[in-house]
Formats: C-alpha cells, structure tokens, sequence
C-alpha cells in the first residue's frame, strides 16, 4: 500500500531534505524511521527537494509498505521517534498510482524579511535581516512581472540541469508585514535557487538600484551574470503544496492551465 505523508520542519538544522552521503537532512530522519520498522531500507518520494536552511509548513512524500498499520499510527509511531524540528502533520493511504512529485501540479513559497536597527539573535535561521528602508511599492510592481508563463534561465542557479525552464507563476507579490515584508510566490513548479533569485532581485528594487521595468528584458535575456545575487535561504518556507488541481483552480481561477511535474525533471 502506499502511505502520503504531510510534515512540517525547521531547516536551520538540516543539510536540505534530499539525502547526502555525510550530514543531517529530513530524508534521512524518516527513513531511518522507517528502516527499523520495516527492517529493510524504504524510500521515500517527496514533492520537493528543499535546499540547505530552507524550512517547510507543509511538505509532501510518500512512500510503500506492506505493514497494516492506520494511518494515525503512522503518525504516532513517527512523531515519536523525530526530532523536534520536524512534525508529522497528518497521514493517509493513497492510490497506488499515485505519485508525490509528479502529481504535483502547483507550489506555494514564502520568503520572509525582519527590517530593524540592528540583527535580532531570536530571529537567526528564521528569517533575513535588512536594514536598509526599501520601497516596497516598486517591489510590487517588480514582482507582477513575473506572474505568467516565462522562460526563467536568468533566475535561476547555474547549476539547474533541466531540459526546459519554462515555468507558469500564478502568483507573485510582496506583502508589508509588521516586522518587514514577505514575498509570496506561487506557481507550476521552481528551479533550483529560482525563489531566492527573485527575492534578491525584488530587495535590489527596494533599494533602488534595479527598477520594476527591467524584468521583461531580464526575461528576455536568459542571462544570469544580469542577475547576481541569491537570498540566503534562511528566509525561505516552503507553503503549500497543491496535490488537488481543484485547489489550484479554485485559488487561482477555472482559467488555469494545470502542469504536471513528468515533464520537469529536477524540480
């Protein structure tokens, strides 16, 4: 049978959620997990691979058993045995053919920003501080650029090793928060560091040394000496993980056209 799984995590402590040779990450934790239940290695499968420091509020995998056990057990038996940095939300049996990843057919990220005086050592690895005043207003008009269906070469590592990097944002805006601000940003699917650039980007906006009418030639260019620089990845949540194409049509309109994840190798 196969069991979905929704976890929540901090990743200050984590190397990232995909396994390494040597180091601590999410992967690691559940099946280890699941290695001493089952006596026998067990894979898990996520909906995404999150970077070194990047924390999750909802986060997917699932993976195949052949144990009968319910699935608010499975929830028991884990919660007990993780660390406190990583919470089982809720469990479930799915279809066999289901597929975390590639059933997938939107995510929701969430970069926040702490704007004060000096840095706040409550806020280390949870945020990212910035000290500078930003117009948050140019931010936003910067950041609708990005909404729609682009080719994000120049927004991206250039490590990213996909065939294509076309992707469809559905949402894509900076909200004033009482501490500073957070970006929201919703789409198809995201390249490797793709979030983080567009957060640097949109801070240099604030800063105004970039303007909002330079991300359609930006675009354009697929180039990303044009685009320097990465926000640190303490400020980055992942959000929401959209498995239903109903929950996708009905935040974001009957209009939307639902992509899913076969086609998109690394994301």
């Amino acid at each position: 049978m196969r069991i979905l799984v929704n976890i929540a995590y901090q990743g200050h402590g984590f190397l990232g959620f995909q396994i390494q040779q040597q180091g601590r990450t999410v992967q690691q934790q559940f099946e280890k997990i699941l290695k001493r239940m089952h006596r026998r290695h067990v894979r898990i499968h996520p909906s995404s691979r999150t970077d070194r420091g990047v924390h999750a509020y909802e986060q997917y995998f699932h993976f195949d058993t052949e144990l009968n056990i319910e699935p608010k057990q499975w929830k028991y038996a884990m919660n007990s045995a993780l660390p406190e940095d990583i919470y089982v939300n809720s469990v479930k049996q799915v279809d066999d053919t289901f597929h975390c990843r590639y059933d997938c057919v939107g995510k929701r990220y969430r970069y926040k920003v702490y704007q004060a005086e000096h840095r706040n050592p409550f806020e280390s690895g949870l945020k990212t501080f910035i000290k500078d005043d930003l117009d948050l207003v140019k931010m936003n008009e910067a950041a609708k650029h990005f909404i729609g269906t682009h080719d994000f070469t120049g927004f991206c590592s250039q490590k990213t090793e996909v065939e294509s990097k076309e992707r469809t944002l559905y949402q894509s805006e900076v909200v004033k928060t009482d501490e500073g601000f957070d970006y929201i940003v919703t789409g198809s699917g995201f390249l490797y560091n793709m979030v983080r650039v567009l957060a640097a980007f949109l801070i240099e906006v604030g800063k105004g040394k970039r303007q909002p009418n330079e991300v359609p030639e930006l675009l354009k260019a697929k180039n990303r000496d044009n685009v320097p620089f990465t926000a640190p990845a303490e400020g980055l949540y992942l959000e929401k993980i959209y498995l239903d194409p109903e929950a996708l049509k009905n935040d974001f309109g009957e209009d939307v056209k639902i992509h899913y994840k076969k086609s998109l190798q690394n994301d």
